[in-house]
This record gives C-alpha cells, structure tokens and sequence, in this order.
C-alpha cells in the first residue's frame, strides 16, 4: 500500500513543481533565514528579541518578512559587519 502524497508527488510536471516551490520552498528559506539571523543577532532589549522570535515561529511566513524588513533594523550592529 503507498502513500497517497507519493502518488501525488510522481506525477508532478515541471509547472507544478515550479508552483510548489513559490509556495513552499520560498516561503521556507526566508523563514530559516530570518530564524538564523535572529538567533545569531544581539539586541538592546532582549525582550524584543523574545518578541520577533515568537513573531517568527509562531506567525512562519509573515513574521519571517516582517523580521526580514523591519526587525534587523533594530539589531545591534558591531564593528566589521
């Protein structure tokens, strides 16, 4: 007996791969991205660290962007970077 999302995924042509990474594969790597890229960076407040980190595990997509945009701003920068 298979399972069904490999029977889905066999017949997949090149179009329907290409849909599925704008929805699937996009959206993953600027949510690992952002998830990285707060983990690694200092704050002032490590409050708003906590924030942007529930913001970004807990609302994927568009806490991953909102980060991206708008949260590496608030970040402390250091010499060299």
């Amino acid at each position: 007996m298979q399972n069904n999302i490999f029977l889905f995924m066999g017949n997949l042509g090149f179009g329907e791969l290409i849909i599925l990474l704008l929805f699937a594969g996009i959206p993953a790597i600027l949510w690992i991205w952002s998830l990285v890229d707060l983990l690694t960076s200092k704050f002032a407040n490590t409050i708003e660290k906590l924030i942007w980190l529930i913001a970004v595990v807990f609302i994927p997509v568009l806490g991953a962007i909102l980060y991206l945009i708008i949260g590496r701003k608030q970040k402390i920068r250091t010499a060299g970077v």
